[in-house]
């Protein structure tokens, strides 16, 4: 790796602070998501039902913890930390005239803690905590409102951490919510702030609410640079490849599109345009997209400098030939013989992550990829002396740092850097659980809320130490 590749994790406000009604916070919609599992889905609610439990509420104590949690990642020697500032701290209705003081004051708390101990701080501006009274007055992203509410929040911290950020990342994962995929409730709520209620046009609202958070990304870009020519932005999207089930054409072709499902929005943040086989497959299923000229030239001045890529594993596409009904993948697709599964079920394929790094690579000439989320969701057993032996954590991220060295060593991709997803266990997204565990560091925390919320480093702790260390040339 090169001497100054970025080593270091990745969080998420929602998942990780807690302290969700605190310092002049109010609600965000991860707020009104219960705990789920891998076979029940997180629930919406309209208020907080007080025999339900709602993860975001408590996090993992990182709100009162950060110090700690902060001088466990300065001694596996990171460099770099990405988190999200929580929008509703900072403006908690959305549309406030000014932002809430005691907001800006933890996360300039945590910033300055960051660089005290060596770590670049690199800042996510929507990892899904949106305000919930935007939600509510405004319709969360299907409002073009909301565009502007976003821009104004992204310019406070563009002023007030001047000097202290210079790595900022507008959008996580929004490539999700697509026009050309079945609209999940939980998933829409989740990365758009709309409430599935006041979706009544799938594949149009998806098509305007995926446009509006494109425009919102690209102004938020140029006001970054207006204020810091320092500033970089960068976008990160959650990317899984898909295999052809046979070599049949057909097959290929239909490969082909679904892995190019989840690229147009990448398109317009790298190249400044929106492409031209997006709106014929748009106008083909009649959708309607207005791009002004205005607009037009916002999203080529609005261009990224990085790209995040957040890669969990790859699937295969269901056969046109000869169909299955098997439908194994949390993204669609069908189960793939050759590979090993988690738990949760997603396909461990550390060699896809060698190929989607070629293909981002050559697809967008060479810009600069930070892997922002990459590992291993498991249970994890605490053994009476307080020890985790997590062996087959260090197996899934040898095997994938092994493939991230031949795409940079042997094929030229230019590969940045590495932040694991969740160094220190987080709630999980998607099931809203704590035993589906991601961390260097165990947090003592079951899946209703209960334990000392104690920290106690894993195995994996020591060897991600040394692996950075080592400048990733010590695997063992």
């Amino acid at each position: 790796m090169k001497s100054n590749f970025l080593w270091g994790g990745s969080l998420s406000a929602h998942q990780s602070e807690g302290a969700w009604d605190i310092d002049g916070k109010l609600p965000n919609a991860m707020d009104f998501m219960t705990n789920g599992s891998k076979t029940r889905s997180r629930q919406v609610t309209k208020n907080i039902v007080k025999n339900k439990y709602y993860p975001s509420h408590d996090g993992v104590h990182f709100y009162s913890n950060y110090e700690n949690d902060i001088a466990l990642f300065a001694e596996m020697g990171f460099n770099t930390l990405r988190i999200s500032v929580d929008w509703s701290r900072i403006y908690p209705n959305g549309d406030d005239e000014l932002p809430n003081k005691k907001g800006l004051d933890f996360y300039d708390r945590v910033i300055n803690k960051l660089i005290e101990n060596g770590i670049e701080p690199i800042i996510t501006l929507y990892h899904f905590e949106i305000p919930i009274a935007v939600v509510r007055k405004y319709g969360g992203w299907l409002n073009k409102d909301t565009v502007n509410l976003f821009v104004k929040f992204s310019e406070t911290l563009f002023h007030h951490f001047k000097g202290r950020v210079t790595k900022w990342v507008t959008f996580n994962e929004m490539n999700h919510l697509d026009p050309s995929t079945k609209a999940s409730e939980v998933f829409t709520y989740m990365l758009a702030g709309v409430e599935f209620e006041k979706i009544k046009n799938a594949s149009q609202d998806l098509a305007e609410i995926g446009y509006n958070m494109v425009l919102a990304s690209a102004r938020v870009a140029i006001k970054a640079r207006e204020i810091d020519s320092k500033n970089k932005i960068g976008g990160v999207f959650g990317l899984m490849p898909f295999y052809s089930q046979t070599c049949h054409p057909s097959d290929i072709m239909n490969a082909f599109r679904d892995m190019n499902r989840d690229f147009y929005q990448m398109d317009v943040f790298v190249n400044g345009v929106f492409p031209n086989y997006k709106l014929v497959e748009y106008k083909n299923n009649g959708i309607n997209l207005y791009i002004s000229e205005e607009e037009r030239q916002e999203l080529k001045m609005g261009r990224i400098d990085f790209l995040g890529l957040n890669y969990y594993g790859t699937s295969v596409s269901n056969s046109v030939i000869n169909p299955s009904d098997d439908s194994s993948s949390l993204f669609g697709g069908i189960d793939n013989p050759y590979l090993e599964a988690s738990k949760w079920g997603w396909k461990i394929d550390p060699i896809g992550l060698r190929y989607l790094l070629n293909e981002l690579d050559r697809r967008y000439a060479g810009i600069p990829i930070l892997i922002t989320e990459n590992g291993l969701g498991a249970e994890d057993i605490v053994t009476d002396n307080k020890e985790i032996h997590d062996d087959y954590r260090i197996d899934y991220l040898r095997k994938h740092f092994i493939q991230l060295k031949k795409a940079i060593e042997e094929d030229g991709v230019n590969c940045i850097g590495y932040l694991m997803w969740g160094p220190i266990d987080v709630v999980s997204a998607t099931t809203g659980e704590m035993k589906k565990r991601y961390g260097f560091v165990y947090v003592d925390k079951d899946d209703t809320g209960n334990g000392t919320y104690d920290r106690i480093k894993k195995d994996s702790f020591v060897w991600y130490k040394k692996v950075i260390a080592s400048n990733g040339e010590n695997l063992d």
